[in-house]
């Protein structure tokens, strides 16, 4: 049985997610852990594309 989340609590577990798989492999090919993520957490394309930006800011220097 599936429940139904707020999007915000979705997206902060998308997060979580993200961030143990890249703890399990820092060399993860980002854009497609977050298709994998968006997918998981039923998001929606504007979340998707948020999360994409802030995985990729923690990575950038």
């Amino acid at each position: 049985m599936t429940t139904i989340q707020p999007q915000g609590e979705a997206l902060k577990k998308a997060i979580q997610w993200i961030s143990q798989a890249r703890k399990k492999d820092p060399d993860i090919n980002l854009a497609m852990l977050v298709d994998k993520t968006a997918f998981k957490f039923d998001l929606s394309p504007k979340d998707s594309e948020f999360l994409l930006r802030f995985v990729k800011a923690e990575t950038d220097p």
